[in-house]
């Protein structure tokens, strides 16, 4: 038992609860502490309870939410690639295999969720530009 990990940190919503891993008890059996709860949101990290974390626990967790916030940002920007191939998807179904019935369905409110993004889209692109353009050289 001796290869499991010193902490376990169980995912939940808005990050998670650390747990310390205790193996080296008469009963050999696995026990797990509470320790804290981290939010990746906001990067607060509470300790449980009445329980101070010590200096080397908190850079674990500091660590470990560094990672944890990598990770869902990636995971946010691979979604986002995803819907581009289901965009291009449904025009290739739009066009080659829709009925009439099934393109009265769905046109608009396709059209008014590509207008919406179109339009946030064309004003962060020219928030960037203008941005670019003031920046100092």
């Amino acid at each position: 038992m001796s290869d499991l990990p010193p902490y376990y940190f169980r995912i939940r919503e808005n990050g998670a609860v650390v747990f310390r891993v205790d193996t080296e008890n008469r009963q050999r059996r696995i026990d797990m502490e509470e320790i804290a709860t981290v939010n990746v949101k906001n990067g607060n990290i509470k300790p449980h309870g009445d329980r101070a974390l010590t200096a080397d626990e908190e850079v674990l967790i500091g660590h470990w939410l560094a990672e944890r916030q990598a990770v869902l940002a990636a995971r946010d920007v691979d979604d986002i690639l995803r819907a581009v191939d289901h965009l291009n998807l449904t025009t290739q179904w739009a066009q080659s295999k829709a009925t009439d019935a099934q393109l009265e369905d769905v046109t608009d409110a396709l059209l008014l969720a590509m207008h919406d993004l179109r339009t946030v889209l064309v004003r962060k692109k020219a928030e960037r530009l203008l941005a670019g353009d003031k920046a100092p050289e």
